[in-house]
């Protein structure tokens, strides 16, 4: 079964020291302490341990061919994205790491499709910087599922948006400085808690904001099977149908309209989620996604659905099919 792992995390093995460069700022350093581990650094605190799957394309492949992965579609991991920096600096770093996922996607073509990282605190140059991926290859972008606690309905977004349908770019949405983070410092929660709340706030502000009525032809995959948003959408159908006046103020389409009209991924740990999930948006809008190589991630990337007790016909849809749809694959 030809299997593409659509929700994926790479970095580059060695970071500039941004901070010292930029003179401001907890920018991402790693700290190889020990052969094939680091710290990522986020200033003078540990962020983050990884291993060297998470830089190593060599090492990636050797598990690829032990989970029956085809393929990985890569991307930064989120906190790289320094939305929050000087906008120039964050078009440099952006550049760093897109550079990084093109020389892997060209040293093995085969097994790794790239999804860019753009400064969206700065609309042109994240054109500009969309544009440049593109030109190189690239299939689409990843963004975070705000932009400084702005949400992906304001206009500048849009004007983003518009240049991703104009380009032919997908767009995979990940959760990342989750709202409300500074109150959850205890229990992991911003990851339990944050994370599937920030994927609903995408959508909705998505869907409420009319960026899918404005542009039809936008292919959007949200993270983690779409956080919370499928599992409250008929509470959130409900808000809409009682309360119009505050929330169909700038759309006044259902939101349950929207089921099937975008993707998410099958990252959602439990056979009975994942076919409630099918059930609303259909086998063909689910992608195959682990968010490999992090714990949180699925432990066996594909055995969720490989032992899910669907047809074969949907498999295939979810571990391949749907995914060459999202990102305007020909074959």
């Amino acid at each position: 079964m030809f299997t593409i792992d659509t929700h994926t995390h790479i970095i580059p093995q060695h970071i500039p020291d941004y901070a010292k460069k930029f003179g401001y700022g907890e920018f991402i350093t790693l700290d190889h302490h020990e052969a094939g581990r680091a710290w990522m650094m986020q200033g003078s605190k540990r962020f983050r341990e990884i291993v060297e799957n998470c830089w190593s394309p060599e090492v990636r492949i050797k598990e690829m061919e032990q989970h029956r992965a085809d393929v990985q579609v890569i991307c930064t991991i989120p906190v790289m994205f320094s939305y929050w920096a000087k906008p120039e600096h964050g078009l440099e770093i952006s550049q760093f790491l897109n550079d990084d996922i093109a020389a892997t996607v060209n040293k093995y073509p085969d097994k790794f499709i790239g999804l860019a990282t753009v400064p969206l605190q700065d609309t042109k140059l994240a054109i500009q910087g969309l544009e440049r991926c593109m030109k190189m290859g690239y299939k689409g972008v990843q963004i975070g599922s705000n932009v400084n606690n702005n949400n992906l309905h304001e206009p500048e977004l849009v004007e983003f948006f518009t240049a991703c349908q104009d380009l032919n770019a997908a767009i995979l949405v990940h959760p990342w400085q989750m709202m409300g983070q500074e109150h959850m410092g205890k229990y992991w929660l911003p990851w339990l808690v944050g994370m599937p709340a920030e994927i609903s706030r995408a959508i909705c502000s998505m869907i409420f904001g009319g960026v899918f009525e404005k542009l039809p032809k936008l292919r959007v995959c949200f993270a983690h099977g779409g956080g919370s948003f499928l599992p409250t959408i008929s509470r959130i159908e409900h808000g809409w149908d009682c309360r119009p006046d505050l929330v169909a103020i700038d759309n006044k389409e259902n939101p349950k309209n929207y089921l099937g009209k975008f993707w998410v991924d099958s990252h959602v740990c439990d056979h009975k989620m994942l076919q409630y999930v099918m059930d609303l948006v259909g086998a063909d809008k689910i992608v195959q996604g682990s968010d490999y190589p992090f714990p949180l991630g699925e432990a066996v990337p594909g055995d969720l659905v490989r032992t899910a007790p669907f047809s074969d016909a949907d498999k295939r849809k979810i571990m391949g099919e749907s995914a060459k749809a999202w990102l305007g694959l020909s074959s």
